[in-house]
């Protein structure tokens, strides 16, 4: 069992900031990435950011260079630093984890969701 815990999401003005938390917690063997997603009603979840285990990161053209992913390993938790907020960035934003259980056991993980809304 691997749980997911999100916190962080709410409202903010346009221009603002908002850091988003993921902690992991549970049998985790080793982690692969971890990354955020976001989804809003009638369309399909979409990457925002993810970070691997040696620190390679990647991004959505749409946030880059507003958003920034960083990981504590001790912690076994992934951030997402929000800033220059935009309308379009209203979401729910949901942690991912990619990795194994078991030495043979690999799979992927999603926490519930943080509601992200970005309105005047």
């Amino acid at each position: 069992q691997v749980q997911l815990v999100e916190s962080g999401g709410g409202l903010v003005q346009p221009g603002g900031s908002l850091r988003l938390s993921c902690a992991a917690s549970g049998s985790i063997f080793s982690i692969n990435a971890m990354g955020w997603y976001r989804q809003t009603p009638g369309k399909q979840r979409e990457l925002v950011a993810r970070i691997t285990s040696g620190g390679s990161t990647g991004y959505a053209d749409s946030v880059k260079g507003r958003f920034t992913i960083s990981r504590d390993n001790a912690k076994n938790t992934v951030y997402l630093q929000m800033n220059s907020l935009k309308p379009e960035d209203t979401a729910v934003y949901y942690c991912k984890l990619e990795g194994k259980i078991t030495y043979y056991s690999s799979g992927s993980w999603w926490g519930q969701g943080t509601q992200v809304t970005v309105s005047s």
